[in-house]
Formats: C-alpha cells, structure tokens, sequence
C-alpha cells in the first residue's frame, strides 16, 4: 500500500507505535471502502484496540496516517471527527447524567438542533432498550457494562457519522440487544456508511461482517473479502494457518482437576 487508497472511508498508512523500545503497531496499512461492514481480528496485544485509537484520533502515532474521506485526521481533526462515530475501548462518559440527559449534551454539542437531538435519543433509547421508566431515571454512574456499552453506542450514531469505528461493541451486551445492533450496522453499511469493528469473536466476524482484517504482532497478516481471507477454511483456523498454533502439552496444568 503506501498511500491512502482514493474513494477509501478510511485508509490507514503505515501507523506505528511503540512503547518503551516495543513496537506495539508496525507499519500497519488497513483500508475500509465505503458500504462495507470490515471486522478486525486477532489476539490479546495484538495491537487491535492501539490501532483504532490511532484511527479516531485517540492516540497520537509515532508514525504514518489516518485518512477519513479524504480527510487527514492529524492535519484536519476537528473535520475528519465531524465524519467519524466512535466506540473506544474504555470509553468514559459523564456519569451524573441519566441516558437521555447525555444523549441530549452529546448532540448539543455536536451541534445538532435541540429538537432534533430530542427525536434521535428517544428513537436511539427505544431501540437500545434503555427507555424503561427505571433506565430513564437511572444515572450513567449506575449503569451495567453492556448498558454503558449501548448508550456509548448511542452517542456514536446520534449525529449520523459516514465512518463507525467501534472496539469490541458486543461486550457483554444480551443476545436480544446485540441482534438489534447488528441490524443497525448493517442497514448502516446498506446505506453506504462504513463500519470498522474490532473482536475476539470470529465467529461474530465470520457471521455480521463482509470483510476482515487479520491483525498479530502489530501488523495485518491478511485483509480483503471474508471468503478471499478464508480461502475455503473457517476464520479461526486460517488465523491459525497464518500465526501457527501452539503445540499442545499433555502435561500442562496436571494438579488441575487431580
């Protein structure tokens, strides 16, 4: 790659970081095109979680670019935002602030119109499920993770961005809840947002996305369409083609069950 892929939603061109002397991103290149819904997958420290906070502008590279639409995020932050709705990893909200409370804040400052801020957070509440008398009067302090986990999402979709870049959206999120945003992202997509996802799950990429980045080391072993990555295999086991598999020892972990 090398350079910024034309007519990309995203293009991300050799990003670095390191910590302490450790390469944690190395040079990596990802491009999501427009009207694709791409996953991202790979192990603990595989450099998923650095890679996305580079990309939204979370996290200042050592190295290399995030283009949004042809905005570079670095030289142009506050309009490449203005495209992007994000789900970090840890993501911290206002805790004092019931639900709609936040949604209402988050669009006032998005600068949405005061009545329409009021008609997407009842629609976003309503679909989410968070709009339950004891869930309205409930603060964000006293939320559960997979209800912080929806209302973060809200906040990412309130101003209807042209790029989703969400770290591990399903976390602890109930089945119900999920399907339902898995239906929202891709009608997203559909309608030529694009989104980026990153998980633990390939059978949840395998299932929802129509692209996938493999990522180990701080680098993309494989990207492109989810069946030219798999190449007839499951998505876990071509993962395994690519890193290899740890040898299995009959000995490991004895005393446990003895």
């Amino acid at each position: 790659m090398g350079t910024p892929v034309e007519g990309a939603a995203l293009s991300l061109t050799r990003l670095r970081k390191t910590y302490r002397g450790v390469v944690v991103v190395d040079d990596l290149d990802l491009d999501v095109p427009r009207g694709s819904f791409t996953g991202v997958v790979g192990p603990n420290g595989a450099g998923k979680t650095t890679t996305l906070s580079m990309a939204i502008g979370l996290l200042r590279p050592d190295g290399g670019t995030s283009v949004v639409h042809g905005v570079d995020l670095w030289r142009q932050p506050a309009k490449a935002k203005a495209l992007l709705g994000v789900l970090p990893d840890g993501l911290a909200l206002p805790e004092r602030l019931t639900g709609t409370e936040l949604l209402t804040y988050w669009g006032l400052l998005r600068g949405l119109d005061k009545n329409e801020v009021h008609r997407r957070a009842e629609e976003l509440l309503d679909l989410l499920d968070l709009d339950t008398p004891d869930d309205r009067a409930r603060l964000v302090l006293e939320y559960s993770t997979g209800m912080r986990k929806k209302i973060g999402l809200a906040t990412a979709l309130l101003h209807n961005p042209r790029v989703l870049v969400l770290d591990e959206p399903f976390e602890a999120v109930d089945p119900v809840s999920a399907r339902v945003i898995r239906r929202i992202l891709r009608q997203f997509a559909e309608r030529g947002g694009a989104v980026l996802i990153s998980s633990h799950v390939m059978p949840l990429v395998e299932q929802m996305c129509d692209r996938v980045a493999l990522i180990a080391a701080g680098r993309v072993l494989a990207a492109g369409p989810i069946d030219d990555v798999r190449e007839g295999l499951s998505l876990e086991d071509r993962f395994i083609a690519h890193v290899g598999e740890r040898p299995a020892d009959d000995e490991e972990l004895a005393w446990l069950g003895s």
